[in-house]
């Protein structure tokens, strides 16, 4: 998808919003574990399990091999005292799974007792049925895997905002319309005016304004708390947001 035309320094947020982050609940959980955190944990992993596949493929295994090795990663890290491990890679739970995937891939070139060890078990929910051709897309970039990760784990974290917007919209019977105004926030909207999606959809052009203005605004919102999730410190969103956005720049 393309790149959300949101200005990464609008509206910062302030610390006080973001409670308590997944992330933050996790570290906290590291020597204790709790079903709190696992579950916290688990979460994460369901909504970015894509850019460690893809990380995982550009080191050279095969598809079925990389299916069996993100869901065995997957069955060491939800192991209650592997958060021990490994270091918190600066409070970042992106850094922290590249950095826990290289220490378990350094490990587990020999697959020969994979199954001995449970592999190809089902540890979260992840459906590979259509992943291989999501992941042949990528055969047209020279990225590296680390790069690769990056790159994927960005697009993957704006999707899961623009679905929890829509999802927002759709609440409110409104999901054709944020269907159709999407493009304002996707960098699409070079391609068309305010007035011609405003004739399109029978509306007048200034209240098309006004709704993609409140559009953006939510999507400023939404990217902070998903980010925020990401994050033992809720103070370095800006920081993340001006990272994750170099590196779609890049």
């Amino acid at each position: 998808m393309s790149q959300p035309s949101v200005s990464p320094e609008s509206n910062p947020a302030s610390p006080s919003q973001f409670a308590t982050t997944h992330w933050s609940l996790v570290v906290a959980a590291r020597d204790r574990t709790s079903p709190q955190a696992r579950e916290a944990l688990a979460t994460l992993c369901r909504t970015y399990w894509y850019p460690l596949y893809a990380y995982i493929r550009r080191q050279g295994y095969n598809a079925d091999q990389a299916q069996d090795l993100t869901q065995e990663f997957f069955a060491r890290l939800l192991e209650k005292d592997f958060l021990s491990l490994v270091d918190r890679e600066k409070g970042k739970f992106r850094s922290f799974l590249l950095a826990c995937c290289k220490h378990f891939l350094a490990n587990e070139r020999d697959r020969a007792n994979a199954q001995k060890r449970g592999g190809g078990c089902q540890v979260i929910s992840v459906d590979f049925s259509a992943v291989e051709g999501r992941y042949c897309l990528e055969a047209s970039h020279t990225l590296t895997p680390e790069r690769l990760f990056e790159r994927r784990w960005t697009l993957t974290l704006l999707d899961q905002v623009l679905a929890k917007l829509r999802e927002e919209f759709a609440q409110g019977a409104k999901s054709e319309l944020f269907d159709r105004l999407k493009i304002f926030l996707t960098g699409e909207s070079s391609k068309h005016s305010y007035a011609q999606v405003a004739k399109e959809l029978n509306r007048s052009e200034g209240a098309i304004k006004v709704t993609v203005h409140r559009l953006r605004r939510r999507y400023r919102e939404l990217l902070r708390e998903e980010i925020a999730r990401t994050l033992e410190d809720p103070s370095q969103v800006e920081a993340e947001i001006r990272d994750l956005f170099a590196i779609l720049a890049s």
